[in-house]
């Protein structure tokens, strides 16, 4: 399976880039997985609506230009639906099973996700009701999608 993670802006903390490299090493094992960074749209602290509009349009359009057309995108969003680390594996299985072998999660900036990459998107997961800050998620998903394969395969993971 090839998963790629598509996210808004560049990663600066060095704890969060060792433990992402740590679980993408893991990962190798399983799955061919690659995070792609795309520039974060520059923008003052405080926006109007059509500046707020405009500002996820363009990133939008930056990470639907990493999306190729035959991928199963999962985007990040809070009004996802909610899974358990089981059902996420699960769900990554069935596509692996259908010949889905291109998946792409994508992450958006500190503004959310236009509606044009929600559109594109197959699937809308969540992590939590909770607003994250979009470096630490990276951390996470790539956590728990190292947790799915081992989850599949029947290997032991702490829980």
């Amino acid at each position: 399976m090839n998963i790629s993670i598509v996210t808004v802006g560049k990663l600066k903390e060095k704890y969060l880039k060792h433990g992402i490299d740590e679980y993408i090493k893991r990962l190798g094992a399983y799955a061919k997985v690659q995070v792609i960074e795309v520039a974060d749209e520059k923008a003052p602290e405080t926006l109007s609506e059509q500046d707020m509009r405009i500002v996820k349009q363009k990133e939008g359009e930056r990470l639907l230009a990493k999306i190729s057309g035959d991928a199963y995108v999962i985007v990040l969003a809070i009004e996802g639906k909610m899974k358990t680390s089981e059902q996420l594996a699960a769900d990554l299985e069935k596509l692996a099973t259908h010949g889905r072998s291109k998946v792409v999660f994508v992450i958006g900036g500190s503004l959310g996700l236009s509606e044009e990459v929600l559109a594109r998107a197959d699937e809308k997961l969540s992590f939590s009701k909770m607003t994250f800050p979009h470096q630490l998620m990276r951390l996470v998903l790539v956590e728990q999608v190292y947790r799915s394969f081992r989850i599949v395969r029947g290997e032991p993971y702490h829980k």
